[in-house]
């Protein structure tokens, strides 16, 4: 391995990750990694109007070691490991959405680092291994964003390395730690586990006396997760649809081709039938000189490709619903990588980069990829004075907390739930935020709209898919 090109690589790879996590919108998700890890898991917003700038504080602070740990088990979905090194992190580096997501953008560099260790272990090509995995849209969407993901994926990559080396020098105490980053990984994020138990089956078959001590690095870190799932487990229900093989297998399928080459499709408008002809032939072709030029390691790394896809399908029929998202496969990217790397004609190879080129600069830019809210909030923010009226949603995190994180100090807010009427007395324009990214958001927007064009001293004089701007026309009675 050159070394001095992978370096190279690694700090391209810092400027272009820092430089998505730059230009991103804030997320629904993110939002409560920032309020957990400062100690207000669901922000207790005013009930009035307010400025953003009076509601600054609740993106700072920290909230300790047994906070993150008690919110999580009171509301949340996810183990603590992440949250209480963002927590940390931030305590160090300041409690911004940017400073948040340069961890994320620590631990994938740390992946990659690990990933190149790997493919000179298995006499892979590295750097072209290492470029088919960071221009991975799955990857480096998880590598930037600020959620466990990044953490989990570096956990589990150097696992696989541990364990790879482990088998070659037959050293127990290799196994475990390998064991024991498997661990961490499902510390990070529940779903890093169908890596591990992937590569678990695999040294089962090529060196089984090393796997009771893999599984004494595992064990310690599956109780722990036990003792925060068991009680979690019901707090999101509603948060997939319910469960039918049909519609798993038609998402898995779309889902796989996304976490390679994003939204091309998307982007193409009229032409994205023969672009998705075009990206489903690179893969079909990749695939198909994979088979024709086998590498020792191909089982491996096939197997671990296929472990988070058929997790996730498993997941779905226990629990009946259906868990696929492209950042859950994001998981297997690196692997696919490697899967394809030793295989792949050189031009073949750089087609496949160059189309994945195009989709991480629609990662990048593209307003189609990207989250709503800070779109909404400097849509919003062109009516300087203006009430601004932004829906609540499910919890008071993910609709309003990316959006004032965008929003100016002076812009003045009220948040609005559906059901009670809304206020707008003494006000001269009021703008309206129109997001509909969960249940609640939809049904709030659509009962402003109603109210506002229902009130005949209100005429709308602006309107865009975010926002609809509304001038009052007589004095209130």
């Amino acid at each position: 391995m050159n070394d001095r090109r992978v370096a190279v690589f690694l700090c391209s790879a810092a400027v272009l990750l820092l430089g998505i996590a730059w230009l991103r919108g804030s997320e629904y998700d993110e939002a409560y990694s920032i309020f957990l890890t400062a100690g207000h898991a669901r922000p207790a917003w005013p009930s009035g109007v307010f400025t953003a700038g009076a509601v600054r504080w609740l993106y700072a602070g920290g909230a300790g070691f047994w906070r993150v740990a008690q919110d999580l088990r009171a509301g949340d979905v996810h183990p603590p490991l992440y949250f209480w090194v963002l927590d940390a992190w931030r305590q160090v580096f300041g409690p911004s959405w940017f400073a948040a997501r340069a961890l994320s953008v620590l631990f994938t560099l740390g992946g990659l680092a690990l990933l190149a260790c790997l493919a000179e272990a298995a006499a892979i090509p590295v750097l072209s291994a290492l470029a088919l995995t960071l221009l991975s849209y799955g990857f480096a969407y998880t590598g930037v964003v600020a959620r466990g993901f990044a953490l989990a994926q570096l956990c589990d990559i150097g696992g696989v390395l541990l364990l790879f080396l482990a088998t070659r020098e037959r050293r127990w105490r290799v196994a475990l730690a390998g064991g024991a980053l498997f661990g961490a990984a499902s510390f990070s994020n529940y779903l890093a586990i169908f890596t591990g138990v992937a590569a678990l089956l695999w040294l089962c078959r090529v060196r089984w006396r090393l796997v009771p001590a893999a599984l004494a690095g595992l064990v310690p870190f599956l109780l722990p997760d036990a003792w925060f799932f068991l009680v979690q487990r019901g707090s999101r229900a509603a948060q997939f649809v319910a469960f039918s093989p049909g519609h798993a297998l038609d998402l898995l399928a779309k889902d796989a081709g996304a976490v390679v080459f994003g939204g091309l499709p998307v982007y193409a408008g009229a032409f994205a039938l023969p672009v998705t002809l075009v990206l489903l032939a690179l893969i079909v072709a990749g695939l198909g000189y994979v088979l024709r030029r086998r590498h020792e390691w191909a089982g491996l790394f096939a197997l671990l490709a296929l472990a988070t896809p058929v997790g996730l399908l498993a997941l779905g029929l226990v629990f009946h619903n259906t868990p696929i998202e492209i950042r859950y496969l994001g998981f297997a990217t690196p692997w696919l990588a490697l899967l394809l790397a030793p295989a792949l004609p050189r031009w073949l190879l750089a087609v496949m980069l160059g189309a994945q080129a195009a989709a991480i600069a629609g990662l990048a830019f593209a307003a189609s990829t990207m989250q709503p809210q800070g779109l909404a909030a400097r849509e919003a923010a062109s009516y300087p004075g203006a009430l601004v009226v932004v829906p609540l949603g499910n919890d008071g995190v993910g609709v309003p907390g990316p959006f004032i994180a965008a929003a100016p100090d002076a812009m003045r807010l009220r948040l609005f739930r559906a059901g009670p009427a809304l206020d707008v007395q003494g006000e001269t324009q009021v703008v309206l935020v129109t997001l509909g990214v969960d249940g609640a958001s939809q049904a709030a927007s659509a009962q402003m709209l109603d109210a506002m064009r229902l009130d005949r001293c209100f005429t709308q004089v602006a309107r865009t898919p975010l926002i609809a701007v509304f001038d009052r026309g007589c004095a209130d009675q």
